[in-house]
């Protein structure tokens, strides 16, 4: 053990000489401190963390009161099982359950970090450089984004799933065996129960292709099926909870897709949300069962395209990677709700595609980098001028033509004849 944190010191001595990733230490050091600070006095009534502190609540008191939206400041609209997370900060009390919370975030940062260059350092392509010094500056860049402060001063999870998927995916690109599909099956399963915002990631897990030189399909059964059943273990938790309550499944469903939430004006910036808010803005329609209609063809459009691209691609190394970023942009696409804060499990699956591209790829270029740059830095901007324009122009449209910029540019990438089609 000592010689583990001796190692850790030496490396961050390493670390620390670049001048990029001590501004980023130093900032988002400030990011923690001046967020703590905001969201236990200024902002102490209007956080999510308030959300789950009160779900713990009501998980232990009155279960079956669990989607009642007058219980919240905002409505819950995960899976059942995820409330048990969330009963630790509950008997803390608010105070020191937002501390120990948000610490928790802190150190989860520092191991996506780690994660983070792991692999890279497993899927960056030869024609890169050979030192850490771009990758050290991605990851600063990264700890320097604003929706890490957003993040900590709302008191969210987005951490959490981040943290489970980039392990999910490490361990699905380094380890071999059906062992290892099933473990990182189950993390991410995991990740899904915390936050729904995963679960499109699902059809990609599906270790299947179409040639187009062959014009044959390749189909992994087995590690397909091993990775499908990885999945759904922990997400079969929460039918044993519906079981148990049946009242929840009702609700669930209601304040997910059929109630009053999905067609409120807000400043997502999916799809979905950009259409209903036109149509209720505009006095065109306000009914549910129309917007519902409008997630499902987006769901169908969008997600079937997707996964057309997907199964379609030249290549095979390293294709979970893609199938990861499709999962997540699709989801933020074409649900109701895609918050700025969730960009933070969007952008570090992108800094890996950055160096599993091509040193100079035109699809980094024209399209990764640009997007990257945007949700780290602008997004944010582009919620502001929501909230100053909302009573004549209510559509935070920014952060979703970046999303459909990455999508295409991964989808002109998985269907490019001129590339490397190097076997895993």
């Amino acid at each position: 053990m000592s010689n583990f944190f001796l190692d850790l010191k030496n490396r961050f001595k390493e670390l620390w000489k670049y001048e990029i990733f001590r501004y980023a230490v130093i900032l988002h050091g400030l990011y923690f401190i001046i967020s703590s600070i905001l969201t236990l006095t200024v902002f102490r009534n209007q956080n999510d963390f308030l959300v789950y502190y009160k779900v713990g609540d009501v998980f232990i008191n009155d279960i079956n009161d669990l989607y009642n939206r007058d219980n919240y400041l905002w409505p819950f609209r995960y899976l059942p099982i995820s409330a048990i997370l969330f009963i630790p900060f509950y008997l803390l009390g608010f105070y020191m359950g937002f501390i120990v919370f948000n610490i928790i975030n802190l150190l989860l940062n520092i191991l996506i970090c780690v994660i983070l260059y792991k692999i890279i350092i497993l899927c960056r392509r030869e024609d890169h450089e050979k030192d850490d010094k771009r990758i050290i500056l991605y990851i600063s860049l990264f700890l320097m984004s604003l929706p890490s402060l957003f993040n900590y001063i709302l008191g969210q999870i987005n951490l959490y799933v981040a943290f489970l998927i980039l392990l999910s995916l490490l361990i699905f690109l380094k380890y071999d065996g059906l062992k290892w599909e099933l473990v990182a099956s189950i993390i991410l399963g995991i990740s899904i129960i915390i936050k729904p915002i995963t679960i499109f990631l699902i059809p990609f897990l599906i270790m299947i292709r179409f040639n187009l030189e062959t014009k044959k399909f390749e189909l992994n059964f087995y590690k397909s099926l091993i990775r499908i059943f990885g999945v759904f273990i922990p997400l079969s938790l929460n039918f044993i909870i519906f079981f148990l309550y049946p009242k929840l499944w009702e609700d669930f469903l209601t304040i997910n897709f059929t109630g009053d939430e999905p067609v409120i004006i807000n400043h997502s910036f999916s799809i979905t949300k950009l259409i209903s808010n036109f149509c209720k803005f505009y006095n065109i329609t306000d009914n549910q069962s129309f917007i519902l209609f409008t997630f499902v063809t987006l769901i169908v459009i969008i997600g079937c395209s997707g996964f057309i691209f997907y199964l379609i691609r030249r290549f095979d190394q390293n294709s979970i990677i893609y199938g990861y970023i499709y999962g997540i942009l699709i989801m933020l696409l074409i649900y109701f709700d895609s918050w700025n804060h969730h960009l933070l499990i969007l952008t570090p699956i992108l800094i890996i595609l950055i160096f599993n591209l091509p040193r100079n790829s035109d699809i980094t270029k024209k399209f990764i980098k640009p997007s990257f740059f945007f949700f780290i830095f602008f997004d944010l901007a582009f919620m502001g001028l929501w909230f100053l324009t909302q009573d004549w122009f209510p559509f935070n449209f920014g952060s979703t033509i970046f999303l459909l910029i990455t999508f295409f540019g991964i989808s002109k990438y998985c269907i490019k004849k001129n590339m490397n089609n190097r076997k895993s």
